[in-house]
């Protein structure tokens, strides 16, 4: 992709959202246009195969933050006439000399062209890269840690109320014995592919080209001559290490949580990666959980849900609460006790739902047994099915 089509597409129309969309509705909208345009959902359909690289590629540039901001500051710079093809026509020579806006510098002076005190190369961030692959004087530059992902089961109550527990992590970090140089003498040199910057450029257009990890020093952007017998290289080792991780209070299992800066360390004052935590919740034998509300099944008597009355619930953590049963309560009524519930992300508390299961006797002793009889008398009159049959004529 040229720097030409980079400026002048238009990716937010490519996807149907607007310009301050956010990272959730970009997501959506790529998902839906997927789906609809995939290449498996219209095999031989070679306008819908195009649709969906286009597609693909404006995800790739909005669906990164740091992509989306050079975009943005690209279109604000150029979109509104500074690219355009010159004599030559479309994929010709532009009709001003873009040297010296993109990291050239203006000669004799202090500053670029325009007065940009580095060049303008700075505002795509390593998106783009002049057909070299770096001068004399580029410098191996700093390289974030990876991402490391790690996963924990917590208790039911664990989960609810927070807690810290200790995480054993097993990560690449920079080789000790060769202080992540990868060499074993500490001295290895710059790669004369890249010259240091870990990336070659691939493609071109306009004079403009995208770049890729230097295929020779894996993206180190330094060789080693005498390659570190521990890490072979490569600068990177494998280390454990356990840390105390606070997990917030609220939790739901299946949980995502990224931690900034907790993960695999950087080389050459890069900083380091995140630490992502699946979490898995274990069951509670009494309690469930519905979002932010908690879930609990009480069973009553039959003259307690007939007559009403009060009822002590449990709550987790904390002490009873009494709820009033109405007179009549059915069998399967939920209510409901405020502020009982899950930790909610603003430190407020779902619900308790407490639903009502009326409890039969398997055992009757005489006098409860005959005083059954006599209300079966009673209400000899009475059908609760009445209703029920009537309804099934009538459908």
């Amino acid at each position: 992709m040229s720097t030409k089509d980079f400026i002048e597409k238009d990716y937010y129309k490519v996807l149907g959202v607007p310009k301050d969309a956010t990272e959730a509705e970009i997501k959506k909208a790529y998902r839906k246009l997927a789906r609809e345009f995939h290449p498996d959902a219209n095999k031989g359909n070679v306008k819908a195969e195009e649709r969906f690289k286009e597609i693909s590629e404006a995800n790739d540039i909005l669906g990164d933050p740091k992509k989306r901001k050079e975009y943005d500051d690209a279109r604000a710079l150029f979109g509104n006439g500074g690219f355009r093809p010159g004599p030559g026509g479309a994929g010709g020579s532009f009709n001003f000399d873009l040297g010296d806006l993109f990291g050239g510098g203006a000669q004799g002076g202090g500053q670029g062209a325009g007065g940009f005190g580095g060049g303008l190369g700075d505002v795509f961030g390593g998106l783009f890269n002049r057909g070299g692959a770096g001068g004399p004087g580029t410098r191996t530059h700093p390289r974030r840690g990876q991402d490391i992902e790690s996963e924990v089961t917590l208790s039911f109550t664990e989960a609810i109320e927070g807690a810290t527990v200790p995480l054993r992590m097993s990560s690449q970090s920079p080789c000790k014995a060769c202080s992540g140089t990868g060499d074993k003498n500490g001295t290895p040199r710059v790669c004369p592919t890249c010259v240091g910057t870990g990336q070659v450029a691939r493609g071109s257009g306009g004079g403009f080209s995208l770049t890729d990890p230097c295929p020779d020093c894996k993206g180190r952007g330094l060789i080693a001559e005498n390659a570190c017998e521990v890490c072979k290289g490569s600068g990177r080792a494998k280390s454990s290490r356990t840390m105390q991780v606070r997990i917030p209070a609220g939790v739901s299992d299946g949980q995502r949580i990224r931690l900034r800066g907790k993960g695999a360390p950087g080389e050459r004052g890069g900083p380091a990666g995140d630490l992502y935590v699946v979490v898995h919740v274990d069951s509670h034998p009494v309690f469930g959980r519905r979002d932010d509300n908690l879930t609990v099944t009480v069973p009553v008597t039959f003259t307690e849900a007939a007559l009403g009355g009060e009822v002590r619930v449990p709550t987790l953590g904390g002490p009873p609460v009494t709820l009033k049963l109405p007179p009549g309560t059915p069998n399967g009524r939920t209510m409901r006790a405020r502020g009982k519930g899950a930790v909610r992300k603003d430190g407020t508390r779902g619900d308790l739902l407490v639903t009502v299961e009326v409890s039969v006797p398997k055992d009757l002793t005489g006098k409860a047994r005959d005083a059954l009889e006599a209300y079966r008398e009673a209400t000899a009159g009475e059908d609760p099915r009445a209703d029920l049959f009537q309804a099934a004529k009538g459908a």
